[in-house]
């Protein structure tokens, strides 16, 4: 494959993973086809052209699907995966990206029970989301934020 087939796998199954992502529910074959996915966006990001946001966020969507899928130790990898990225390669990230990534994981946290921890980051996420300049960008992180009830 050449590296631009791989990035468009990448893109394809990124979007893919979210409609799995946003259903009502699952049943267990939709979770393990949620997590291939996700999984399979993040190896053909890594072969096709990117960058080390591209990889950050998606480790972000692996740890989302590992939560999904009640799965939190994989959560809580990938989302510490997310934020050492971020934070490591900053020059390359968005504004939202530490927001998401601080998201990620409180998310992780409060999967394997860490509220106390969880709240901590999610205290770490909105102060992140306050900053970001685009509002449709902040909107989107607030959404996601809002969705967890710590």
């Amino acid at each position: 494959m050449t590296p631009e087939e791989h990035r468009r796998l990448g893109v394809e199954l990124y979007n893919g993973t979210w409609e799995l992502i946003e259903r009502e529910s699952r049943t267990p074959d939709e979770d393990d086809e949620m997590l291939h996915r996700a999984h399979a966006s993040a190896y053909h990001w890594l072969h096709g052209p990117h960058t080390a946001a591209n990889r950050a966020r998606s480790h972000w969507l692996c740890s989302r699907a590992h939560v999904l899928a009640a799965q939190p130790e994989g959560a809580l990898h990938h989302a510490r995966r997310c934020l050492d990225l971020v934070e490591s390669h900053g020059e390359e990230m968005e504004d939202w990206d530490l927001a998401a990534a601080h998201e990620a994981l409180s998310r992780a946290h409060a999967a394997v029970g860490e509220i106390e921890e969880a709240r901590r980051l999610l205290g770490l996420a909105r102060e992140e989301t306050a900053v970001i300049a685009n509002p449709k960008d902040r909107q989107h992180i607030e959404a996601d934020l809002g969705t967890l009830a710590l």
